[in-house]
């Protein structure tokens, strides 16, 4: 096991933007070790002021519509504008082997290669909504190392990856034209949420099919009610293929797409109000966290659960009786 170094170590060299040391914070970030999650504490609290200062993008979609692919253009463009960009890149785990491939970096080779360019995979472990559990100290530790631009890759399995929304700026849905009745899959939860809706692979033969799911998806966005903020979703077409200038075609439009909304949202203070919220979420997730954390330490807790789990088994012991047992009758308020 690599030696741990001071957190005030860890801390100069995130603020000096040594990649290195930045990657061996997050992996503190990311361990269970109580040991580790020490430092780690101390080195947030440490680059804390350095923080809060970068776009936040979220980028989801379902397996297949290019997200790897679009990253690489899109960061791609963006580095060449002058920006710092980091990448957080949530891969599938196993849940039989509880392995992940964290092939995401590889498949952006170009992009992992660029000077300005930060590409961190990190597994989804049991961790719910298509990121991993401690994506948000990961951004922040971005943040501090001077990434002034943070994109977050779900994993993109289904209607669960929501949870991203919760720690970003701008929630960027790929949708894939072209594999079905595009309305169909308009489901309510993940498109009420998302900041603007990008149809990929718009090239060649496929060009037709996007501009009509374009269409389709931008009309019945009109069915959602509005959101509050001034902000009305739109519904963008991109191919990561090069045109005749040799460039990604609707990189750009994206782009501009995502500063006018941020534009928007400084002046009328809802990005403020947006990052209190998620702030106020990520606390009551860690108190979630911290309540099941000491349910399972507490004396006894693993055979009291076995024998449970084998009278459930058997059926001689219903779900909600064995829970009474974990913990009494519940309480009822008057």
């Amino acid at each position: 096991m690599r030696p741990r170094l001071p957190a005030h170590a860890y801390a100069n060299g995130i603020l000096a933007g040594d990649r290195l040391l930045l990657s061996q914070a997050i992996t503190l970030v990311e361990s269970r070790r109580a040991d580790d999650q020490e430092i780690a504490r101390q080195v947030l609290n440490a680059v804390l002021p350095r923080t809060g200062q970068s776009v936040r993008i979220g980028i989801t979609g379902v397996p297949g519509v290019g997200k790897s692919t679009f990253i690489e253009a899109f960061g791609t463009y963006l580095t060449q504008l002058g920006h710092r960009l980091a990448v957080l890149t949530i891969d599938p785990t196993s849940q039989r082997s509880g392995g992940s491939l964290l092939g995401d970096k590889t498949r952006m080779d170009t992009l992992s290669m660029n000077p300005n360019a930060y590409i961190r995979p990190s597994p989804a472990g049991d961790s719910l909504g298509g990121v991993a559990q401690r994506t948000r100290e990961s951004i922040l530790l971005c943040e501090a190392a001077g990434f002034d631009i943070i994109l977050v890759e779900t994993v993109g399995v289904g209607q669960s990856e929501t949870v991203v929304h919760g720690m970003v700026d701008f929630f960027l849905l790929l949708m894939l034209a072209g594999a079905g009745d595009e309305l169909q899959g308009m489901k309510r939860g993940i498109m009420e949420l998302a900041d603007a809706l990008v149809i990929t692979k718009a090239d060649g033969h496929n060009l037709a099919t996007a501009n009509r799911a374009r269409m389709e998806y931008q009309n019945a966005l009109h069915l959602f009610p509005p959101t509050g903020t001034g902000w009305f979703p739109p519904v963008l077409t991109c191919s990561a293929l090069p045109d005749a200038s040799g460039k990604p075609v609707g990189i750009t439009e994206v782009w501009h797409m995502i500063r006018e909304h941020q534009q928007l949202t400084t002046q009328n203070d809802y990005r403020n109000h947006r990052r209190q919220q998620q702030q106020l979420t990520w606390f009551r997730a860690l108190v979630q966290q911290r309540l099941e954390s000491q349910f399972y330490a507490r004396p006894g807790i693993h055979d009291q659960l076995a024998t449970l789990d084998e009278q459930v088994l058997a059926g001689t012991l219903l779900p909600a009786p064995a829970v009474e047992q974990l913990f009494g009758p519940a309480k009822t308020s008057r």
